[in-house]
């Protein structure tokens, strides 16, 4: 009977089964965070969910707080593909609505995060980055009297509200919010909001 000898995974697939499960486990953790908290969310079934031993978690991120904050630094990076400066304000707004639609458990992880987070614990929280729209203001795309902190408060409420409270959205337009005729009624409505912002 012939031998067959196994070898080793190459340099190159070892690099590609590693990605893989890191992408696994990220996706698998952003799903169990949204569903749970932070602190509901459990390493083992992060693990169960990605397929993986969950000794990766620690070995690829340091732990389940690592795994956390990859998943909100891969968020910065994607919020830079969508704030495009360049862009009207009406347009960047619909980008947000279209995105958290499509994937809703950004938005579910914040709201556990503002309920579950004791906020005088936390040291770190990072200033929102408001120069963008302090320059589309001093461009005249928004009125003068219009303070940036409070815009961007209710920019993040009117996008996010229709993924974390989608009873809501079914009460007040009789529609669910991953409809085409919401995503397209409620697009156009933020659109008229941006354009009324500018006091023209």
């Amino acid at each position: 009977m012939e031998r067959t000898t196994r070898r080793s995974p190459r340099g190159e697939e070892r690099k590609t089964d590693a990605e893989r499960s890191r992408r696994l486990l990220l996706d698998a953790a952003l799903e169990e965070f949204a569903a749970k908290g932070y602190a509901g969310a459990r390493v083992q079934d992060i693990a169960d969910r990605a397929g993986v031993n969950k000794q990766l978690i620690s070995y690829y991120f340091g732990g389940k707080a690592g795994l956390y904050q990859e998943i909100g630094r891969r968020w910065l990076e994607r919020e830079e593909e969508i704030n495009d400066p360049e862009m009207p304000l009406e347009c960047i707004w619909v980008r947000y609505l279209e995105d958290a639609l499509a994937d809703p458990r950004g938005g579910r992880l914040n709201v556990w995060r503002g309920l579950t987070e004791d906020l005088a614990e936390i040291e770190d929280v990072p200033r929102e980055d408001l120069s963008t729209l302090r320059h589309r203001q001093r461009e005249g795309e928004l009125a003068d009297d219009l303070e940036p902190e409070a815009l961007m408060l209710m920019m993040m409420s009117m996008v996010t509200l229709p993924t974390v409270m989608p009873h809501m959205v079914r009460s007040v337009y009789g529609l669910a919010p991953d409809s085409p005729e919401f995503k397209e009624r409620y697009a156009e409505q933020l659109r008229r909001i941006a354009r009324h912002l500018s006091g023209r």
